[in-house]
């Protein structure tokens, strides 16, 4: 089974080449199953409805958020309904919303989806190793799932590879979201797991990690804030990473990182 993640979309120049890029990727890929981290995607902070639907109409079979899962204040009103949108697990008892999914393929296919948020450099918040452990003990991969996919919303790469291991065999692909930066490091650990860093951003490169370069310069220099972070608006980047499941294990068997347009340089996989 093919499965592809994209890292955060970032504001309208992150949903645009979703939308231009997606729907011949799964379809020249051979894609099964599209998971898109979309915690950015308005205006870079959060997720409205509106956006969600584009995000889904482009070929998402699964969105998920991170520690801006409700700065747009609407999410709380639609997470409930849309079964496919994944705020972090570790958020506390009575959260609007799921941390957990577990999704029909176009194949037929079981995928569960985990989405957890990390604690290094971060605000406070419940334990995401232990967290995700408990839905993979209850929704198995063999037994139940036939893929399991974590994204976790973390700053410290360390926090991010310690979940790989801690998952090593018992899950398809760890990937980690949040610093926008795509990492080099896409591999699979000795138990099976797909493991990458950071998945990248899906928004315009020529930025501080997504927005316009002017105020976060700003604040670096003067440590005042003059203005609230506007989203970069010009030529964007698709960023992610694919793998390729075994048919009986459920484990990757191959890994490939996924960049498209921009001014990162391109991926080597056929798209």
């Amino acid at each position: 089974m093919r499965i592809l993640f994209l890292g955060d979309v970032v504001g309208k120049a992150g949903r645009n080449i979703v939308s231009e890029k997606l729907p011949n990727l799964i379809k020249n890929l051979k894609l099964d199953f599209v998971i898109i981290n979309g915690e950015n995607a308005s205006h870079g902070r959060g997720l409205t409805q509106k956006h969600f639907n584009e995000l889904v109409a482009a070929g998402a079979d699964v969105v998920t958020l991170g520690d801006h899962a409700f700065d747009q204040k609407e999410t709380l009103s639609f997470i409930e309904r849309e079964q496919n949108l994944l705020r972090p697990i570790n958020m506390p008892k009575g959260t609007p919303g799921r941390g957990a999914t577990l999704v029909k393929a176009g194949n037929g296919q079981q995928i569960l989806v985990v989405q957890a948020l990390g604690r290094i450099f971060m605000n406070p918040i419940d334990c995401p190793f232990l967290a995700v452990e408990e839905a993979i003990i209850q929704c198995p991969l063999r037994e139940v799932a036939d893929a399991i996919v974590v994204d976790f919303h973390a700053e410290a790469s360390s926090e991010i590879q310690a979940m790989g291991h801690f998952l090593d065999g018992r899950v398809s692909l760890v990937v980690g979201t949040h610093t926008h930066i795509p990492t080099a490091d896409e591999r699979i650990l000795t138990g099976g797991t797909g493991l990458m860093t950071d998945a990248g951003m899906c928004g315009d490169y020529d930025s501080v990690i997504g927005m316009q370069i002017e105020e976060p310069l700003n604040r670096f220099l003067t440590g005042i804030i003059r203005e609230r972070f506007e989203p970069a608006e010009k030529e964007a980047s698709l960023s992610g990473v694919m793998i390729e499941t075994d048919e009986k294990s459920g484990l990757c068997e191959k890994i490939e990182p996924i960049r498209i347009g921009g001014s990162l340089r391109q991926s080597a996989a056929p798209y």
